[in-house]
């Protein structure tokens, strides 16, 4: 029988909560997807935020506090409102995405400790690339078996240190770099730079909305969106606060708020000195940040930001490692997974999903072996990460509205506004923002180099449905004994 300590629970605050979500979906490695879109990106951005960003905090924060008492986080979420299987592959959709998606963020790690040591066409190596994931997934895994404080201290000053801070360098930096009279590269585009400029009267314009004649020139917006992603993730916490009803949602909004001002400035600082044709998608932060400091007279501190950088992707892996897993063990002790994935450590992290989570890790990060751009393979783990991301997000906003008929009296400290009917018109334009995400998606973006777009499509069409149809299988795969081991 546990004992009652005569402590309070220590309780993770506002800002923690607010920085670990921050931390969970910033990463300065998406600036350069949304710079090499250069005016375009202003489109890309607010349709993020707009059709995506703030519907999904505002549903969370609702959900988040009105099952604050419980667990499980979005599988909580929609099992109340479409039942235990639904419920299932939502979270396990959110768990999957993730592991897929760690190599990408890792790879923005690997690029920076590439410039840091001086080697920076390491970045696009893609043996080094894919052994740095593996190694450093692994230590971040090492780091998450010590326990939820330890995650959020090493989020918080990771994300501070590694995303906050080398964010507003840049933005410093592209504003010295503009008041010193140097060119700025989005004003001087060429008629090479399809898609991103307009002719009038012979002249070349920037445009500020994409061509819509082809979807492959919004192709782009689906891993963009990813970029937006995850401001749910730590509702799995929110029964960690000491107020959770009033003070998650509080966090949610501060989170949202600090992603829209790094991302929107950060973006239009790489673009300010970087034309689009020389934006890396996995380096393009490190090398802009070079030539911004070495026109000061600074190059050597470059190498300290990309130190900054790599501690930042860390902080973000933690905090991603921490939120699904644990909504994962959830379904695991209800039942829905084999009793061994039911396990955890003294620090209540379940231990045996993390050692399979690294195992697929490990596969995965092999795929930088099998491209020899680095770059398309950074951008097909996105694509692939982002279906299966999105489709989470349609069952999420479906339970939101699905809850507020179903449910009309259970206490919602934080509501959406304006009734059902605000309900269904937020959670309703997520909806609708996520569908059309996810249908461009599958279309192969016409500035990469992607190869035969057939295979392109192929690949993120049986990536989709067979890291889908797992859900599925697991669910008609289980058995009463796993509840009831789980149970013991």
């Amino acid at each position: 029988m546990a004992t009652v300590s005569s402590k309070p629970a220590k309780r993770l605050s506002i800002m923690s909560i607010a920085l670990m979500t921050a931390a969970a979906v910033i990463s300065l490695r998406g600036l350069p997807m949304m710079a090499k879109e250069e005016m375009t990106m202003f489109f890309y951005i607010g349709f993020s935020t707009i059709m995506f960003l703030l519907p999904a905090a505002l549903v969370a924060a609702e959900l988040g506090s009105a099952f604050s008492n419980q667990g499980g986080g979005v599988y909580t979420w929609v099992e109340q409102a479409f039942g235990p299987r639904a419920g299932f592959i939502a979270i396990w959709l959110q768990w999957i995405q993730n592991v897929v998606w760690y190599p990408t963020v890792m790879s923005f790690a690997a690029a920076g400790i590439a410039y840091l040591i001086a080697r920076p066409e390491l970045a696009n190596d893609r043996y080094y690339v894919g052994i740095f994931c593996i190694i450093f997934y692994w230590f971040a895994t090492w780091m998450t078996f010590k326990g939820t404080d330890v995650i959020a201290k090493v989020t918080s000053s990771s994300f501070l240190l590694g995303t906050i801070l080398p964010g507003i360098v840049v933005i410093i930096l592209a504003l010295v770099w503009i008041d010193h009279g140097n060119p700025i590269a989005f004003e001087h585009l060429t008629t090479k730079d399809t898609g991103l400029i307009a002719l009038e009267g012979g002249k070349v314009h920037p445009r500020f909305w994409p061509e819509f004649n082809s979807f492959g020139n919004l192709a782009f917006l689906g891993g963009i969106i990813l970029l937006f992603a995850g401001v749910e993730v730590h509702a799995v916490h929110a029964n960690e606060m000491a107020n959770p009803k009033t003070e998650f949602p509080t966090a949610m909004l501060i989170a949202a708020l600090i992603i829209f001002i790094l991302f929107t400035l950060g973006s239009l600082a790489i673009a300010t000195v970087m034309p689009a044709d020389a934006i890396d998608l996995q380096s393009g932060l490190m090398a802009a940040t070079h030539i911004m400091l070495d026109k000061v007279g600074l190059a050597d501190w470059n190498r300290l930001l990309c130190a900054l950088l790599a501690i930042g992707a860390l902080g973000g892996v933690m905090s991603w490692i921490s939120g699904p897993s644990k909504g994962l063990l959830w379904t695991a002790r209800l039942g829905h997974l084999p009793p061994a994935l039911a396990k955890s450590n003294d620090q209540g992290i379940p231990s045996n999903i993390l050692l399979l989570q690294g195992l697929l890790v490990t596969i995965l990060s092999c795929i930088y072996f099998v491209f020899d751009n680095v770059s398309v393979a950074f951008f097909l783990i996105s694509v692939m990460t982002i279906s299966l991301y999105l489709i989470m997000y349609m069952m999420m906003y479906a339970a939101a509205i699905r809850l507020r008929f179903t449910k009309p009296d259970m206490e919602r400290p934080y509501k959406v506004p304006g009734g059902n009917g605000g309900m269904i018109c937020i959670g309703g334009l997520g909806f609708l923002g996520v569908l059309f995400a996810f249908i461009v998606s599958f279309f192969p973006p016409s500035n990469l180099p992607i190869g035969s777009p057939n295979t392109y499509v192929m690949i993120v069409v049986v990536g989709t449905v067979v890291f889908t149809g797992l859900a599925f299988v697991i669910d008609m795969l289980k058995k009463p004994s796993w509840r009831q081991a789980s149970d013991q």
